[in-house]
């Protein structure tokens, strides 16, 4: 067995004919698959098709009936199955804190087994929880039950980068949140993406996730690999009806120039709509207390924006006003060319908008669900 760090980058990562059966049903045929160093790969497929059990043959959960998997030409066989999951970070659904621990001993327990330093220890975690944007002064002693789904999420990408691992495996992470704090997330996983220049293997069952995070994308249906490509790609280039279903490339942008903001405009839940006149206190104790991670600050067109959870929580802590945690929030009215929403959203670095009807809020807008819902 090899021991030790197993490895500094991913260079390449390779299945060559790898097949999985249970009795009679394959779980995965056959696949063939380069993933490349530093590039986010998202395996996309319905419910079944096999891309869960690929990402876990990844790091040995489970064991292949024949074929290989590599890393860097090395097959993952001769490494030791417990290095190399320490070696790798892995990221699931849901998330699987350990209840008894807090956020500090989830997150450093690996380390601990390590045998690394206390002091190491604790500037590691201080360390990640500030990358995470989850103040440790705030959430270091903190227990898994007493945060929000959106926090769980986020300890849980911390305990998974704690060893710096050249590779993350992510199994549907954001799959169970809302709209809302997907989109939050998704924007926050965006920007940890290119900061971290790691190679990500990342599982989903949404197109639209996987053309906002994903460099290439690979459809797998009913255990088979069908079509490897970037989004430009699939959605001009399908291989089959199947992955133009999938990705919806008879859509394309047809009819776009014809739509209004009105036309694609989600109900808007009220409890995320907050004055723009409440404290940063008053605003963590709503939020706290309706579990939100992300608010939407709105007095007139002129005082509005959005803040997340933890921007709401540094205000509070070093006496900040709410005004100075706000991020833009783009203002749409029903009438508003769809065209120009979906550029707006774009160039402003985020993914939701706010749609008024009368000068008040009445829906919302995700840049994600306009292609989605194109017809």
């Amino acid at each position: 067995m090899i021991s030790g760090k197993l490895f500094e980058r991913i260079e390449s990562l390779r299945l060559e004919n790898v097949t999985k059966k249970y009795g009679e049903n394959f779980a995965v045929r056959n696949l063939n698959l380069e993933i490349k160093g530093g590039e986010l790969l998202i395996l996309i497929g319905k419910s079944g098709s096999g891309k869960t059990t690929v990402l876990r043959m990844m790091n040995r959960l489970i064991e292949p009936d024949s074929g290989s998997i590599s890393i860097n030409g090395i097959d993952i066989r001769k490494f030791d199955p417990i290095r190399l999951r320490r070696n790798t970070g892995y990221v699931i659904q849901n998330i699987g804190l350990l209840p008894h621990l807090r956020v500090s001993g989830n997150i450093g327990l690996i380390p601990k087994l390590e045998g690394w330093k206390e002091e190491k220890i604790q500037e590691r975690i201080q360390d990640l929880l500030n990358f995470v944007s989850l103040p440790p002064q705030v959430f270091t002693d903190r227990y898994p039950h007493e945060l929000s789904g959106g926090q769980q999420q986020r300890v849980g990408l911390a305990r998974a980068m704690v060893m710096s691992p050249p590779l993350f495996l992510m199994d549907e992470p954001f799959g169970a949140l809302d709209s809302l704090l997907r989109a939050q997330l998704q924007d926050e996983f965006y920007r940890i993406k290119k900061e971290l220049g790691r190679t990500i293997v990342f599982v989903t069952h949404d197109i639209n996730e996987a053309f906002r995070l994903g460099d290439r994308i690979a459809i797998i249906d009913n255990s088979e690999l069908v079509q490897v490509g970037t989004p430009q790609e699939l959605i001009f280039s399908p291989s089959s009806n199947l992955v133009a279903e999938i990705v919806d490339s008879k859509r394309k942008y047809r009819h776009i120039d014809a739509l209004k903001v009105k036309d694609l405009a989600q109900p808007l839940d009220k409890r995320y709509i907050l004055d723009s006149g409440l404290s940063a206190a008053s605003v963590l104790d709503h939020m706290s207390a309706e579990g939100l991670e992300i608010a939407l600050v709105f007095d007139s067109p002129e005082n509005s924006g959005r803040v997340g959870l933890t921007d709401v929580m540094k205000a509070v802590s070093s006496g900040k006003s709410l005004d100075e945690a706000l991020k833009p929030l783009p203002l749409f009215s029903p009438e508003t060319p769809l065209l120009e929403a979906l550029l707006r959203l774009k160039t402003g670095g985020g993914s939701i908008g706010l749609v008024l009807e009368n000068d008040k809020p009445g829906g919302i807008l995700f840049s994600d669900r306009i292609l989605q819902n194109l017809v």
